[in-house]
């Protein structure tokens, strides 16, 4: 009679569990979570299920659908039971059904429903352990289903390691532990939890140990499904239809854009090529509404269009920037390509990556910054989304090289140079040419993009580029210059007779400590605009900078402090949260004055912290050295220059170019100042300064007896760009310095001859080996190079 019952609440069962499961999954059709519906209670049939690209590797539910389909566990589990009842001639009996019979020969008691539910549970328990594979004692098993799972399903095992053992038992293994008493307790109905039907109604043998049979360890599956049990009870997150919207029409713009890049046709778009989406960004995050004349008349080049590389060179705040960043948005949303973005200094790559960082997020590629300890050798190869890698010169080149070695060089569709000028900056200099030669030789589909304020010689660096050139002398603010000497200011006038006219005198009265302490008169020239508008004051050294702060702060007035105050004392905070509980002297005496120093000794967050408060007017004066010039975005309203001296050097051209381009606000201020601080001793030096040409930008390979050529030479070998001798001459003639050989090298030897010896000399020293064919003396050897070579061009 039992078994009649049980039957009957099998085959009741059995077709519940395959009522759930109508809504079928085919197993070749992949499908998003989000799209799983659960079944109705009143057992409506679910709605079809719409077929979804399996492009994402993040399946949460894989091959292991617990809760629909026929493929189901539980579907599993009871086709098994079902079969064991109608096939008892074959002397076939599972563990439930041994489980049964002893049940049976126990004195008589009433069968309640809870029994019956301890039985099933202890049935299926035992006809998992029959038929899961992925039963405990095979560690193996285990760790190859895991390498299989998605990632979102390898997260949750991993923080199932993680926990401790006494606390990793799931519940259903406790239940095994426990003979079934936690499961009774999981279907246990109000009446069970009477005092009396606890007392009489549960078979005595069925809550000892020994009748439970083995403990079995919690299966892969048992893990699955707990895991997606926990899924379909969380709430699914909602988006907006605005939103979806957004998306939809961002994913068909770019799609659009895609095709109308590559082709012939003068109108590109909305948005020059890009979606319109790219246009609100840039009214949102940078308050651009139109462009430049100029920066249209760049961007509708024909070159471009024909991807050839690209110089273009206009004063600084001219707007360069903006049309870099609209190539390389082209290059990532349409045509799929890696960018790498290469600047000269540190804190400019991590303004740049805090710059586009938005720009990424909400258009769905990486900024990957390579600067300092930063950046991954070779970096992540990516299936679906594409980088922006911005890097220092040092960073870049390394990049670059790590890109040949693994032959991913096609992945690279653009290369962006700011501040081009640099080729011709010493060591520096030298590896930037040794990376942009390489990107020439290697790649023919990466497209090369320069810009500077600050060229001469742009003949040159054309035939080195192999691209166009465009220029202008657009500047969106005027900007005046000025020299003082002692009290007098002197308007620099190019058509005038020693290249200055007479502009005023310095009205401010000093005391005679004070002219003993500030004999400059920095504090009158600072005075005159701060605390209303910004100042900047470039000086030589890092310690001239914290003196000059210092100075600053203890002649000005009192009044200076109640100038936003309270956002003064918020920057000090954070200041001493960035330094564990400690501020900068200097700075704890300076910022209460809305004065602060800004060079390299400052941490990366102090930096930030402090770049911050100056474009939001918290500060507004900052003593700082050159580095800031060159393309941190910290304009002002007056730039003042200490002395026409960095470090020890005298000034050159192009470095006073970028200084004194940080004057003037675009939208801010109608015109912009420079006044640069003139000994007597030096009025001549400044007068040819200020007259004279820019610098012409030349190759630094041979700078320290050729270190930077020898350099090239054992990279080109290591990574096997070029090694035969004649390979190797190729490639030198299409460096800066195989352009500007005639003019660099002595008469009595060649660039090839120069090749020769350099490649000797790393022979001599062990870092290169030719090896010649036997059956062939004078066949050009082959180079290569040797153990220690390896470890020198990898550093």
């Amino acid at each position: 009679m039992a078994e009649d019952r049980l039957a009957v609440r099998r085959k009741s069962r059995l077709g519940a569990v395959r009522k759930r499961s109508r809504a079928m999954v085919r197993p070749d059709t992949a499908c998003s979570p989000v799209a799983r519906k659960r079944p109705s209670t009143g057992g409506e049939e679910p709605p079809a299920e719409l077929p979804c690209s399996n492009d994402s590797e993040e399946d949460l539910f894989g091959d292991y659908d617990g809760s629909c389909g026929n493929n189901s566990l539980l579907t599993q589990v009871d086709d098994l039971e079902h079969k064991c009842l109608q096939d008892k001639n074959m002397g076939f009996k599972t563990a439930g059904e041994i489980l049964l019979q002893s049940a049976t020969q126990q004195k008589d008691h009433s069968w309640t429903p809870e029994n019956v539910a301890v039985l099933k549970a202890a049935k299926e328990d035992a006809l998992q352990m029959a038929e899961d594979p992925l039963v405990a004692g095979s560690q193996e098993a285990t760790e190859a289903g895991l390498d299989e799972l998605p990632s979102s399903q390898l997260l949750y095992f991993q923080k199932i390691s993680e926990l401790p053992s006494a606390s990793r038992t799931s519940p259903r293994s406790e239940s095994r532990n426990e003979c079934g008493n936690s499961s009774l307790d999981k279907i246990r109905t109000p009446s069970s939890s009477r005092p009396d039907a606890e007392d009489g109604s549960k078979p005595p043998d069925f809550s000892s140990a020994p009748k439970c049979g083995p403990v079995k360890t919690e299966s892969l599956k048992d893990h699955l499904k707990s895991a997606m049990t926990g899924n379909a009870k969380a709430q699914t997150l909602q988006v907006s239809k605005t939103k979806q919207l957004q998306e939809a029409v961002l994913s068909e713009e770019i799609c659009v854009a895609r095709k109308a890049i590559d082709s012939s046709s003068v109108d590109r778009g909305p948005f020059y090529g890009l979606p319109s989406r790219v246009k609100e960004l840039f009214r949102q995050l940078r308050g651009i509404q139109t462009l430049y004349a100029w920066q249209h008349n760049c961007l509708t080049l024909e070159s471009l269009q024909q991807r050839k590389n690209l110089i273009y060179s206009l004063p600084t705040s001219g707007g360069k920037t903006l049309v870099a960043e609209i190539l390389l948005l082209q290059e990532l949303l349409c045509r799929q390509k890696d960018v790498l973005m290469i600047l000269p200094y540190v804190a400019i790559v991590q303004e740049k990556v805090r710059g586009l960082s938005s720009f990424g997020l909400e258009l769905d590629f990486l900024v990957e910054e390579y600067a300092g300890s930063k950046g991954r050798f070779p970096p992540l190869k990516r299936r679906r989304r594409r980088s922006l890698y911005i890097a220092t010169i040092e960073k870049g080149h390394a990049l670059v090289n790590s890109l040949i070695e693994t032959e991913r060089m096609d992945e690279l569709g653009l290369v962006v140079v700011d501040e081009l000028h640099m080729l011709g900056e010493g060591s520096r200099g030298a590896t930037l040419e040794m990376a942009l030669a390489k990107i020439l030789y290697t790649s023919k589909n990466t497209q090369i993009i320069g810009m500077s304020a600050t060229l001469n010689n742009v003949g040159d660096l054309q035939r080195f580029l192999r691209a166009d050139c465009y220029s202008s002398d657009f500047r969106p603010v005027e900007l005046k210059e000025y020299v003082k000497v002692r009290d007098a200011i002197y308007r620099v006038d190019s058509k005038a007779e020693g290249g200055f006219t007479f502009a005023r005198l310095l009205s401010f009265k000093y005391s005679s400590s004070l002219e003993k302490a500030d004999p400059d008169h920095i504090l009158a020239l600072v005075t005159e605009v701060i605390p209303r508008y910004s100042c900047l004051i470039f000086c030589p050294t890092k310690k001239n900078c914290e003196n000059v702060a210092v100075m600053v702060s203890k002649y000005l007035k009192k009044e200076f402090r109640a100038h936003r105050e309270k956002e003064k004392q918020e920057l000090l905070q954070s200041l001493k949260a960035i330094g564990s509980g400690s501020v900068c002297p200097v700075l704890k005496q300076t910022i209460p004055l809305g004065i602060a120093y800004h060079h390299s000794g400052l941490t990366n967050d102090e930096r930030k912290s402090i770049e911050e408060a100056y474009s939001a007017g918290v500060l507004c004066l900052l003593a700082c050295t050159a580095t800031l010039a060159a393309g941190v975005n910290l304009p002002a309203r007056r730039v003042i220059l200490r002395a026409p001296y960095v470090g020890n050097d005298f000034l050159k051209k192009t470095q006073y170019k970028q200084m004194i381009g940080r004057a003037g606000r675009a939208g801010i201020d109608s015109a912009g100042e420079s006044i640069l601080i003139v000994q007597e001793k030096d009025k001549h030096l400044v007068q040819d300064l200020v007259s004279s040409p820019l610098e012409n930008c030349y190759s630094n390979l041979l700078l320290e007896l050729t270190k930077g050529m020898q350099s090239l030479l054992l990279s080109l070998v290591g990574l096997k760009i070029a090694v035969t001798q004649e390979e190797i001459n190729h490639f030198m003639c299409g460096t800066l310095l195989g352009v500007q050989q005639q003019q660099l090298l002595p008469k009595e030897k060649s660039l090839e001859e120069m090749t020769k010896d350099g490649l000797a000399n790393l022979i001599e020293k062990g870092l290169l080996q030719e090896r010649r064919s036997e059956k062939d003396p004078k066949c050009q050897g082959t180079l290569s190079v040797t153990l220690l070579g390896r470890a020198a061009f990898k550093g």
